[in-house]
């Protein structure tokens, strides 16, 4: 039953990830219509484009992480037994957990640092730190994800779909 909940709490990650990709698509494609049909420029388009694309990029992180969809390097993985396979995606997804673990640390610092410095967008005036605060929460969301797949992989590995292993052709 925990196991049904933590795969809610993952899917809804992932699809908070998909709304900041639609989001940032849109925001794209509507600065570039009025841009170039309307002659009209969205104010604060590009510091928006920008905060928009950090935030996807943690969100991003949060949703690639439990999955192990990231970009992999498989040349010793591919050539080992499926013990040797499993030893290395615990060793690689600790590495990954203590990494983001600090990245998340050091993005709540950039949080309160730009709050404090009360920085701005240029046209509108609007504050900064908001958005810095909606990519942090993607990153506690990836740490969480990967505790999560860290765990998994220890106690319950037949929880852990490969998607390496699902893309080798049959033979």
């Amino acid at each position: 039953m925990p196991a049904k909940y933590m795969d809610r709490f993952i899917d809804s990650i992932e699809w908070i990830a998909a709304f900041f990709v639609g989001i940032v698509a849109l925001d794209v494609f509507i600065s570039v219509l009025l841009r170039y049909f309307f002659s009209i420029q969205i104010p604060d388009a590009y510091d928006f484009g920008q905060l928009l694309l950090g935030i996807l990029i943690f969100w991003g992180i949060a949703a690639t992480s439990y999955r192990g969809t990231h970009i992999t390097v498989d040349l010793v993985w591919a050539n080992v037994g499926p013990r040797w396979q499993r030893a290395i995606d615990v060793f690689a997804t600790l590495v990954l957990l203590f990494v983001v673990i600090v990245q998340t640390y050091t993005l709540f610092d950039k949080v309160t640092s730009t709050r404090d410095a009360n920085v701005q967008t240029f046209d509108l005036r609007l504050p900064v730190w908001p958005f810095f605060l909606v990519a942090w929460i993607g990153d506690v969301a990836a740490v969480l994800l990967i505790a999560v797949r860290t765990y998994r992989l220890i106690f319950h590995p037949e929880l852990m779909v490969h998607e390496r292993q699902l893309a080798k052709p049959v033979e």
